[in-house]
């Protein structure tokens, strides 16, 4: 076992101000780790990176097609989003469909993440509300599968709600069961279950390829990625790094979770890869991911020139002069092969 690497610093004027440690695993779907560094075997707990996964029972069980949910819906099942107007109204309408209204979501309320509409609704002296969560998708996904399967819409939270006990068989069905035995509870308020890193990574090479998924769930797992794919801003938003990297992918998806975590589903070379920053920095985090993807030969120059930010994130002060960045560390990432 490696040490996890001091992938990421802040310089500021040069010098560096702060580092940031790494753990990450790129893994096969065939289980065959590629590379690695730090304790993959630890558990973290993924949070809104494995919200694909979250969703495959919502497509695979035929609750999405019942209830007429176009491609945009299934990404914005899969959605960290801003909480800009689209997403907001789109969620809206999907909870129409189901004939529920926003204080059916148990995500709770918080301003949007963009910005400019957080701005938009303090000038309006609008609260914020449900839908405007970044989760109000994956939570309107879950209660669409509850009212499919005629199952209570109170409670779909509990990790006891047959809604939760599908999302948990998938899991380990897609970790080879390296799934921790109980939960702790997600921002939004729904279970999330701690995965080592090489399982999360495992978990995603297999949803990206389908290998050892039964065909129903494979095609429902092609079909999340083509949603995602097709609708980059639902799954995210203005300026925001998943949105911003994922048109630049000639296959797969990246999507992010709180406290340092993201995944990348890559089925172009059959894995996954799993990061966690060990500090929960975000600010490191998709710096960290662009690096590995560059090195792994997965971003070409046009890439490279759209995303330079993220390459080395400039560091501003208060006045909007860069006075330093946030990049990788000299000699990170290793070489990687595929």
């Amino acid at each position: 076992m490696s040490r996890a690497a001091v992938a990421i610093e802040v310089r500021r004027d040069g010098r560096v101000e702060s580092r940031h440690r790494l753990r990450w695993c790129l893994r096969r779907d065939d289980g065959r780790v590629l590379a690695a560094e730090g304790d993959t075997a630890e558990p973290v707990f993924p949070r809104s990176a494995i919200k694909p996964l979250q969703a495959l029972p919502l497509v695979a069980e035929g609750a999405a097609d019942a209830f007429g949910l176009e491609e945009a819906d299934i990404a914005l099942a899969c959605a960290s989003h801003g909480g800009e107007p689209g997403h907001v109204a789109r969620v809206a309408r999907w909870l129409e469909r189901l004939d529920l209204g926003p204080d059916a979501l148990a995500c709770g309320a918080h301003p949007p993440l963009h910005a400019e509409s957080a701005a938009a609704l303090l000038r309006a002296g609008t609260a914020p509300s449900p839908l405007h969560n970044n989760c109000s998708g994956k939570h309107a996904g879950m209660l669409t599968l509850a009212r499919f399967l005629e199952l209570p819409v109170a409670g779909y939270p509990a990790p006891e709600h047959p809604v939760q006990r599908r999302i948990l068989a998938v899991l380990r069905t897609l970790a080879d069961g390296a799934v921790a035995a109980s939960p702790a509870i997600d921002g939004c308020g729904v279970p999330t279950w701690a995965m080592p890193l090489e399982a999360l990574a495992l978990a995603a090479a297999r949803f990206a390829t389908g290998r050892g998924l039964a065909a129903r769930e494979a095609r429902a797992a092609a079909r999340i990625l083509a949603a995602c794919r097709g609708h980059p801003w639902m799954i995210a938003g203005t300026g925001r790094p998943c949105t911003r990297i994922l048109p630049h992918l000639a296959q797969g998806l990246v999507k992010t979770g709180a406290e340092g975590v993201y995944l990348a589903f890559l089925p172009e070379i059959a894995a996954g890869l799993a990061l966690k920053v060990e500090d929960g920095a975000g600010r490191a985090s998709a710096v960290a991911l662009v690096a590995l993807l560059d090195r792994l030969g997965l971003l070409d120059a046009a890439a490279r020139r759209d995303l330079g930010d993220l390459f080395a994130t400039p560091l501003l002060n208060h006045a909007g002069t860069p006075v330093g960045e946030i990049r990788p560390a000299a000699g990170w990432p290793p070489a990687v092969a595929r």
